[in-house]
């Protein structure tokens, strides 16, 4: 299917530069004359007002969704602007013709009877605290956890802040380094960097039971630090690639099976924030 809609289209020269879609592929544009049939779909749309729509394939996901990278995105309900919640996913042309797709579209399609129950979407609520300040810190890395999920974000070889979470609602994000072009230190002070890390070193060398990410790229940047985590006990990639070998083992696969987080390919900044003044 994907190659017959590529015949309908043409280069970005030929759309012109007000041309109002995404590419359909890589430089491929639909061209103007057929957009009328997406405009229909979405008239006939706008009168079933199904509870949940599912896009089988990229040309489904590019003319709801306005991009069409099924892998990236598959697996995640998302909302458009007229108020449809769509799940795009596989489409059955490219099951038969990767295999291994298939348990990826069955537990696609388990998430669609669930999802197709209400039409709103439906997220889990959480806190995350991404702008703490050394009391929170301190109280946070002391209190009593029974279990830690850790995770570090990385510019330029080096760590520019560490989360935490030891409830599914609840997190923290301790930062270091701003994610400016000239980036430059969160902390007002040296002093205040210096206790902020050993707080973090603190919390880590505490034996509470760790889960990761891909923990051995956090760990060297962790060591590099003088940081040695104790009870090291579990990295969700390492055991989905246990279970599943042939499956990708991604933060961003294993978010779209085991979660119903949003795709983070289309996460938008429709989140509650505060950020406290210095």
């Amino acid at each position: 299917m994907a190659g017959k809609i590529e015949n309908l289209c043409g280069k970005k020269a030929e759309v012109g530069a007000d041309y109002p879609f995404y590419p359909f592929s890589q430089g491929k544009y639909i061209l103007p004359e057929y957009l009328c049939e997406v405009a229909r779909l979405h008239e006939e749309l706008a009168v079933v007002r199904p509870n949940l729509i599912l896009a089988l394939g990229n040309a489904p996901a590019w003319a709801l969704l306005g991009r069409g990278s099924i892998s990236s995105i598959r697996g995640t309900t998302t909302v458009t602007e007229e108020g449809w919640k769509i799940l795009p996913t596989f489409s059955p042309r490219h099951i038969l013709q990767s295999w291994e797709a298939r348990p990826i579209l069955l537990q696609d399609l388990a998430k669609a009877k669930r999802e197709m129950e209400f039409p709103e979407i439906r997220r889990p609520q959480r806190t995350v605290l991404v702008y703490p300040t050394l009391a929170e810190i301190e109280a946070y890395c002391l209190a009593d956890h029974h279990i830690l999920s850790v995770d570090i974000e990385t510019a330029r070889r080096q760590m520019t802040s560490i989360g935490f979470a030891a409830t599914r609602n609840h997190a923290i994000v301790i930062p270091f380094l701003t994610d400016e072009a000239i980036p430059q230190s969160y902390w007002q002070s040296t002093a205040e960097e210096v206790q902020a890390l050993r707080l973090v070193k603190t919390l880590l060398e505490r034996p509470i039971p760790k889960l990761f990410q891909n923990g051995l790229y956090d760990l060297q940047y962790l060591l590099a630090l003088g940081i040695r985590p104790a009870a090291v006990a579990h990295d969700t990639m390492l055991l989905h690639h246990s279970m599943f070998p042939e499956l990708r083992k991604g933060l961003g696969f294993l978010g779209s099976i085991y979660t119903d987080e949003g795709s983070w390919k289309l996460l938008n900044k429709k989140t509650d924030s505060t950020k406290r003044e210095a």
